[in-house]
């Protein structure tokens, strides 16, 4: 979202020509996958992550741009708000100690970025949604300067023709009604992205999209809204809403929203999913390139497919595929439904396991999926938001037995660690690399602790004594000091 454009006013004959190349990019796209060869690879692993700027006080500190501009390093990027910046990680080769990598480059960008916030007392803090937001925290006036990010909000507002309203059930309920997406940049994630061959497309995407509920519970991070206590992963249901281009009627008419667990299995590969971006969802970002797109593949190259990627980058599931020009082209899926934090020895964990399931499981989709109604599965996504860890969620029985089971949560993902463990083997991560980060999975498991059941603990037991904002404030601020430390949340309750 933090890619910077020219200019936030475009005219009709920009979304006709806009339209035109996306659907020459998809043809283009169509015969590039059907070359033989193309987008082969080894399997490599990267992220992107974001982050919050906080002071010592634990509120909101609006400063993105300076924070890039005084570091001048290039992996920082923009975001929607100004509060919140991006750290583009370096991609990985699986095999080895990818994990290792990333969990050591995420600690170095938390470490860039205190350092340009030490007059102000401020560090970078990963975690889904910040508690102690305030609702005077959003508006345009948050919003990060740059021609892209009024665009989105103009042309959303157009397609919506009206005013985005959020109702998030909760120990409180929230509702709200806003003009703008400043709302959505409350949302902070950890976005893994995993090289896959276009041949073993579908069954990794969907054995993704199978584990992905399971992730989310296990992960979950996002407790807190205006500092109410709401779903264990909040983000869900925020972003959904934030971000809701569709009119009355297109809800009406149950059209996709552009914020969406998906359609249903993969049938085939990569290709339907680029072609349901592009036939369900109306450009808002109409920048035309000067590529021929279909001349480039009928020539032999590798097209940019620029239309296709900016209109991949306004839709956003919460596992989408990515078309890459670099290295002679190739497909990636971008895991989108991890939050930010608690640390990154927890975020590393969360990748590995996240990939090592979706490696293990993707070998038997063909028998899988007929046992799992997708309705089911999406279901699950949104409980899984709910509750968290404690929630119940359906599984096939891999006993023999047949159908599914309703489980916890907890005794699934138990199960499942020899899957991850064969999974990771699969693709050549070095044992002791398995065995570091699967481990730091099951204390957590076996713990019961997540960042969003920490979060919710610690504050009820402040609030037996103090105020409900001081009660938030002060479990932020003993969040922000084992996070900084780069601690385990498993342990976090055994802290004194």
């Amino acid at each position: 979202m933090g890619k910077e454009i020219v200019s936030h006013k475009f005219k009709a004959e920009d979304y006709q020509c806009f339209q035109q190349r996306l659907l020459e990019n998809l043809k283009g796209l169509k015969l590039m996958l059907a070359q033989p060869g193309f987008g082969l690879g080894s399997p490599s692993i990267g992220a992107e992550l974001e982050l919050y700027l906080v002071d010592s006080s634990a509120r909101p500190l609006l400063l993105n741009r300076e924070v890039i501009e005084r570091s001048g390093h290039q992996q920082l990027a923009l975001e929607l708000n100004r509060f919140n910046l991006e750290f583009n990680l370096s991609p990985q080769e699986a095999k080895g100690t990818p994990f290792t990598h990333l969990e050591n480059e995420m600690e170095f960008s938390i470490s860039l970025i205190n350092q340009q916030l030490q007059n102000e007392k401020g560090c970078a803090l990963p975690i889904g949604i910040l508690p102690t937001l305030k609702r005077s925290d959003f508006g345009l006036k948050t919003i990060t300067d740059g021609s892209r990010f009024y665009a989105l909000t103009q042309a959303l507002q157009k397609l919506r023709g009206r005013m985005f309203q959020i109702h998030i059930e909760g120990d409180s309920p929230l509702s709200l009604r806003s003009h703008d997406v400043s709302l959505e940049g409350a949302n902070s994630s950890m976005q893994v992205h995993y090289r896959v061959n276009p041949d073993c497309f579908a069954d990794t995407f969907n054995a993704f999209q199978m584990v992905t509920p399971l992730m989310v519970a296990l992960a979950s991070n996002s407790a807190f809204m205006l500092g109410q206590p709401l779903w264990h992963e909040t983000r869900v249901p925020l972003f959904r809403q934030t971000i809701d281009g569709r009119s009355n009627e297109e809800c009406s008419r149950g059209l996709p929203s552009r914020v969406c667990f998906g359609n249903g299995w993969v049938r085939e590969g990569a290709y339907e999913l680029f072609s349901e971006m592009a036939h369900l969802h109306k450009p808002i970002l109409p920048i035309c390139g000067e590529e021929d797109s279909l001349s480039v593949v009928a020539n032999g190259g590798v097209a940019q497919l620029q239309e296709l990627r900016m209109h991949s980058g306004s839709v956003w599931p919460w596992n989408r595929a990515v078309y890459d020009p670099q290295s002679g082209g190739h497909l990636r899926i971008e895991l989108r439904a991890l939050p930010a934090g608690p640390t990154s020895c927890d975020m590393a964990a969360n990748a590995a396991f996240f990939i090592g399931l979706a490696q293990g499981l993707s070998g038997s989709m063909t028998e899988l999926i007929p046992t799992f109604p997708f309705s089911v599965l999406k279901n699950d996504f949104y409980e899984a938001a709910r509750k968290g860890l404690e929630a119940q969620l359906m599984w096939p029985d891999l006993d023999g037995h047949g159908g599914l089971q309703k489980r916890p949560a907890k005794e699934i993902a138990l199960q499942l660690l020899s899957v991850a463990q064969q999974g990771l083997k699969q693709i050549d991560v070095d044992e002791p690399e398995i065995s570091h980060y699967l481990g730091l999975i099951e204390e957590r498991i076996v713990s019961g602790v997540t960042g969003a059941i920490w979060q919710r603990k610690e504050y009820q037991r402040r609030l037996k004594n103090m105020s409900n904002a001081k009660a938030v404030t002060g479990m932020v601020q003993r969040y922000m000091g084992y996070s900084a430390e780069n601690i385990p949340v498993a342990k976090w309750n055994t802290m004194s």
